[in-house]
């Protein structure tokens, strides 16, 4: 179901975050929402409809201003999800959507300061957080002290596309173009005024075929041992290195660079056009990307950001000796895999990405709290024995059923939750007091006990199933308890799914993943998921990890099956959206009484349950 999305952001001047934010517009508009773009410039390319707000103006007068007006644009415009990409954007976004149905994503794009005020330390950012890189997910961890479970790490996008817009356009073929492109203040700007100064001298005399093209705004603000360096350089090697401003060209000097010095966006879209690229940022340098280097600068956005506030200096002889080498050995360069550095920084999967946090924030700010899953077993007549008390008596089942109807909750399954979250049914609809009830293995005392009873007060749940159909008994515990279980038939499980029953897999044969090798447990989950839509003609989003027992590694199988959700028992996140592969359940004994029921259908149960036993 589209969306209607707001990003709100500064554009006083373009810096990468306001490209980045306007490609992902582009491609949301694309692919179908309706996209605004609040910000101070309304004149900025785009096929969306922008409004003019200063956003980057900070004025107490002036920010309150801006979020009456980002009320009034939310409440016309019927806005679904606000995207925020600057603080000045998050701080008047999240008091713009305070208290209302709309939630606030944040995209940081570097390092955030850590402020002693009240006002300034609040967590402004909204529901969910994107890092654009991993040495910004740790800052803001570590550091900041954000909840990791809020941060998605994003990389900003960039449109193939685009790129090859931008053809060689280039004179003497025996020139070599070197490319200096970003902003020419602060951090950067120092850097640039350091190699200016130090080593461009040597390289231009040393070299007569070498060209120096500048290209960034903030002149004004640049190091006068920059413009020292510069005014020299101009005078002696005249037309052999120009300073051009800020442009709107720069995909075209990109593409007409032997090299190109630069970090995050500028670094990017070199790689993206074959150009080589010494990324060189506010924080360090990585020297001329490499297969040996480009990882670690793919974590630090190409030198612009670590994980502690510490920068690591220039060191100049190494940045020169860089220059020589690569001016001796251009057709030496040991190019990093540029397949698998499209594939992370496309613009398309990068969308698909950001369109699942803003489902998930929809969610979340529609029920912030957490939702009770409860996770039976057995249904028998009278008590049976066993050591694992994984049952509850029919009367004592039908006594839970009436309290949940008393209390007024009303039963989801997954699915029925991801058709919440994918747009397919309204968010209006979704219940006051919602609940899911998980049964796990298939037992026949839940077709002959719990379905009519289930049937008879109104409410359904998830049954967790084997692939295997020949399995006629629980034999995983036999030795354990005096007897076993029998399971359901074919035909008693079909009646579950006539009833509105979700169906879940449970593996082919009740394996224990953790006791497996990764091929032996991905053929158990993927052939328990297989035989289940076979047999029965449904697609299975969720699976239940056998004995609550599984690791990242069996989470990311459990994801490459197919699943959207993996149940666990008493571990996983605060809420279904803090981790989808191992959603927490609420484990359902035979002497459950009043309190005991009460408690575990509440919301607030799982901050209870981590507090007192730490998981």
């Amino acid at each position: 179901m589209p969306l209607r999305i707001l990003h709100v952001l500064s554009s006083n001047f373009i810096a990468g975050s306001v490209v980045y934010a306007l490609e992902l517009a582009r491609k949301q508009t694309d692919d179908g929402h309706t996209v605004f773009v609040a910000t101070d410039n309304d004149s900025l390319p785009g096929n969306f409809s922008f409004i003019k707000l200063p956003v980057s103006k900070r004025s107490l007068m002036q920010r309150y201003k801006n979020v009456c007006e980002l009320k009034k644009i939310i409440k016309e415009h019927d806005i679904s999800v606000v995207h925020a990409h600057s603080r000045a954007a998050s701080w008047i976004s999240y008091y713009a959507v305070r208290n209302s149905h709309v939630p606030l994503v944040s995209t940081i794009h570097g390092r955030q300061v850590k402020h002693s005020s009240k006002l300034k330390r609040a967590d402004v950012y909204g529901e969910k957080l994107i890092g654009i890189c991993p040495n910004l997910v740790e800052h803001l961890v570590n550091e900041m002290q954000f909840d990791k479970k809020k941060i998605t790490l994003i990389p900003n996008g960039i449109n193939p596309g685009h790129i090859k817009e931008y053809p060689r356009s280039r004179g003497n073929d025996g020139d070599t173009i070197i490319s200096i492109i970003g902003r020419f203040n602060g951090p950067k700007g120092q850097m640039v005024a350091k190699v200016l100064s130090q080593v461009f001298p040597d390289l231009l005399e040393k070299y007569p075929s070498l060209y120096l093209k500048m290209v960034g705004g903030e002149w004004n603000d640049f190091p006068a041992e920059g413009k020292k360096a510069y005014d020299e350089l101009k005078e002696k090697y005249r037309d052999r290195i120009h300073y051009y401003g800020f442009s709107s060209h720069v995909p075209q000097f990109i593409a007409d660079s032997d090299l190109l010095i630069g970090a995050g966006r500028v670094a990017l879209e070199g790689l993206f056009n074959n150009v080589p690229v010494l990324a060189v940022g506010e924080v360090c340098c990585h020297g001329i990307l490499s297969s040996s280097n480009i990882n670690e600068a793919v974590a630090s956005n190409f030198g612009d950001i670590l994980p502690t506030a510490i920068p690591v200096p220039l060191d100049i002889e190494r940045f020169k000796n860089e220059l020589l080498s690569f001016m001796d050995k251009r057709d030496d360069w040991d190019k990093p895999d540029f397949s698998k550095i499209k594939q992370l920084f496309d613009v398309q999967r990068i969308h698909e990405q950001v369109i699942a946090v803003y489902k998930s924030a929809i969610i979340e700010k529609k029920h912030p709290g957490s939702i009770p899953i409860l996770m039976y077993h057995k249904v028998p007549v009278n008590p049976i024995e066993s050591q694992h008390r994984i049952f509850v008596t029919r009367d004592n089942f039908k006594k839970h059923l009436l309290f949940y109807k008393l209390r007024g909750l009303t039963s989801l399954t997954f699915k029925d939750y991801n058709d919440f979250v994918e747009g397919n049914r309204s968010m209006k609809e979704f219940p006051k007091k919602p609940f899911i009830l998980t049964f796990d293995d298939g037992y026949a005392d839940n077709f002959k006990n719990m379905l009519p009873l289930t049937q008879k007060y109104g409410f359904k749940g998830v049954l967790f199933l084997l692939g295997n159909s020949s399995i006629l008994a629980n034999n995983w515990d036999k030795g354990e308890d005096p007897a076993v279980n029998a399971l359901m038939t074919p035909e008693q499980k079909k009646a579950f799914i006539d009833a509105g029953w979700e169906i879940g897999a449970h593996t082919f044969s009740h394996a224990k993943l953790t006791d497996l090798t990764s091929e032996d447990a991905m053929e158990e989950i993927v052939k328990g998921k297989l035989k289940l839509e076979a047999e029965f003609n449904i697609k299975t989003i969720s699976f239940a990890y056998p004995y609550g027992n599984y690791t990242d590694q069996d989470k990311e199988l459990v994801k490459k099956a197919g699943f959207t959700y993996g149940i666990a028992t008493d571990t996983g996140g605060m809420t279904i959206e803090d981790d989808r592969l191992a959603v927490f359940r609420v484990n359902m004994f035979p002497e459950e009484d009043f309190l005991q029921l009460y408690k575990k259908t509440s919301s607030w149960y799982r901050v209870y349950y981590k507090r007192k036993r730490g998981k």
